[in-house]
């Protein structure tokens, strides 16, 4: 089934929602707010965060499929590119120590969850250029 092109989309898509969901919940664990809890209640900060961790999770899988990896070649590099990004997380957070990331963004600061959202996404890029 994955040597035919369908099946081979069918394959990748189906590890990058499996992934998706599995990396977002590493989110969801490591921030002090509900994401969707708060998405729910129109926390626009969270929205975008969210958002740009969805791109750059599927944005660094997209460069895994890109070049041409195995199935199973995409989901390690992309695992690598998921702690990567979470390691951006965190080091985002310990670098302004004036103020809390998570709390801004659940308190709607959308001046931080808009730089939260440019990070993972321009990150995402970096990392997946170097997935080869």
């Amino acid at each position: 089934m994955l040597s035919h092109p369908i099946g081979m989309m069918i394959g990748y898509f189906s590890v990058a929602v499996m992934e998706l969901i599995v990396f977002l919940s590493c989110f969801e664990l490591v921030t002090r707010y509900k994401c969707w809890e708060e998405i729910k209640r129109g926390n626009l900060s969270v929205a975008m965060a969210t958002g740009g961790k969805i791109f750059g999770i599927c944005n660094v899988f997209r460069f895994c499929i890109q070049s041409q990896s195995t199935i199973y070649d995409s989901m390690i590099w992309s695992g690598i590119g998921f702690v990567l990004l979470l390691a951006a997380y965190f080091l985002f957070e310990f670098l302004t120590p004036v103020f809390s990331i998570d709390r801004e963004i659940q308190n709607d600061n959308r001046a931080v969850g808009f730089i939260a959202m440019v990070l993972s996404i321009s990150l995402s890029y970096v990392i997946g250029a170097s997935i080869g």
